[in-house]
């Protein structure tokens, strides 16, 4: 369990450096260039994703509360609007007009339809702790940027074109789960 709490604690402070510690950032970026300082950053962000995945696969789970089998259907909705907000966090979309940070959120969506399906420990060291982190980093995120200037409204084949990879991308990781994550969906 040490290693998934400590990779999921990396992701985290090296995603929050820029807003929490700007003067430790610069003089990184200072001392390293840019070409060094993201080359570190990139390091320590896939030694987290490194170190979450050992760590998960490492972890004997204790049930720490009862599941809600009966959200089956209810959390793998709450997936897909996840991986909808992913998609259009790069492109611009009618939903980005209501949500300043759509990956963010996407991110929260993402590990509370987790969190209703798994009453693990290791489920809520992971997806407990990202939800939290996703939380703070939007808080960070609004408090370093200031006020928010809303995109124009894209047309409609750009948000059909959205929805489109969004099924796509579901139904390839509805099939892929089960070796991602060692549990199949259906």
């Amino acid at each position: 369990m040490l290693l998934l709490v400590t990779g999921v604690a990396l992701f985290a402070v090296v995603h929050l450096l820029r807003g929490v510690a700007p003067e430790l950032r610069q003089r990184l970026w200072d001392k390293l260039g840019e070409g060094g300082y993201k080359g570190l950053f990139s390091l320590l962000i896939l030694s987290s994703i490194a170190l979450i995945i050992l760590g998960w696969r490492s972890a004997t789970p204790q049930f720490v509360y009862a599941p809600v089998l009966s959200f089956g259907p209810v959390s793998l909705l709450l997936m897909a609007v996840a991986f909808l907000l992913f998609v259009v966090s790069g492109r611009k979309s009618r939903l980005r007009r209501l949500l300043r940070h759509p990956q963010l959120t996407g991110v929260l969506v993402w590990a509370v339809a987790h969190l209703l399906l798994n009453g693990d420990s290791r489920s809520l060291a992971l997806f407990g702790t990202l939800a939290l982190w996703s939380v703070l980093e939007i808080l960070v995120i609004n408090r370093r940027e200031g006020a928010w200037v809303k995109e124009e409204v894209p047309g409609w084949g750009t948000e059909l074109a959205s929805a489109g990879v969004t099924i796509v991308v579901v139904g390839v990781l509805i099939y892929v789960h089960r070796w991602i994550a060692g549990v199949a969906l259906f």
